[in-house]
């Protein structure tokens, strides 16, 4: 299966941000836990080159904290100040402030020698589909001003929103890439629900994520735990399995494999199979 969604309005918003990013100083990039690596958008790299930094790690939750921890320490080392926490929890976000002072400590020093004091620093936040960019906003925020969901592309259009007396934010719509670098990326990036499930094949994208889980030790335990005694062999097989066990089942008997892939598919991104990271450091 071809993983690779770049719809139209995707070109028009990697103009918009080659237009914007003279307006910002720091580029706080929300990724998904789950996928520290596969999840970067390259273009944000291109673009914001020079400007300020921040990796902000999203739906923690979900991911194993281990390897969180190993992968802030890898971008610690990349130059990148990096900070995880729960996105929805504001009191957490807290901390977040002092993190965009030292982030922009150059630009602030030298507003200071210019007599210049009390100008907010103006971020933007970044980052692709559906990794909780307009819950992270309205939580540090405090407000609900923004449309959140779990699903791909809900952020739509230039949105300037006041974070605090010290920060000002322009949020952007989720932003994929022209072309992943290779397919494994592309299905990471599906698995999480970053490309829409109705352009993608999902009994195959579901199996291809009982492959993953099954030839690592650490989740391999996971289906069965989850859905029962699983039979040997083949992935279509074990999906035959979790149809069965969550009763996705079409008249007569027969399993709905569609309706099993999506069981799955939403168990998996709920976190009701556990915390689950997808790539490690020592894959780099």
């Amino acid at each position: 299966m071809d993983y690779q969604w770049f719809p139209g309005h995707m070109t028009k918003t990697i103009r918009e941000l080659e237009e914007n990013m003279k307006l910002i100083d720091l580029v706080i990039e929300i990724i998904d836990a789950r996928i520290p690596f596969s999840g970067r958008n390259p273009e944000i790299d291109r673009l914001a080159r020079g400007k300020a930094r921040i990796i902000l790690f999203g739906k923690t939750d979900l991911a194993d904290g281990k390897e969180t921890a190993r992968w802030l320490d890898y971008y610690r080392e990349q130059g990148i100040l990096p900070y995880a926490c729960d996105l929805r929890n504001r009191a957490a976000l807290k901390s977040l402030t002092p993190l965009i002072r030292e982030a922009c400590r150059e630009k602030i020093e030298r507003d200071r020698r210019k007599g210049i004091t009390g100008r907010p620093v103006r971020a933007m936040a970044a980052g692709i589909p559906n990794v909780g960019k307009s819950t992270f906003i309205n939580s540090f925020s405090g407000s609900s001003s923004l449309k959140t969901g779990n699903k791909p592309g809900v952020t739509k259009g230039r949105q300037w929103i006041r974070m605090s007396r010290d920060v000002q934010l322009l949020d952007t719509p989720g932003l994929l890439w022209p072309k992943f670098e290779n397919q494994e990326t592309g299905q990471k990036i599906a698995w999480i629900g970053s490309i829409p499930d109705t352009v993608l094949d999902t009994a195959e994208l579901s199996c291809g994520l009982i492959r993953f889980l099954n030839q690592h030790p650490s989740y391999s335990s996971r289906l069965q735990e989850r859905y029962g005694s699983m039979p040997s062999g083949a992935e279509a097989g074990i999906l035959e399995q979790i149809g069965r066990a969550r009763g996705c089942l079409k008249a007569g008997g027969a399993v709905d494999y569609e309706k099993a892939a999506a069981a799955l598919l939403d168990d998996f991104r709920s976190g009701r199979l556990g915390p689950i990271t997808l790539e490690t450091v020592d894959e780099r």
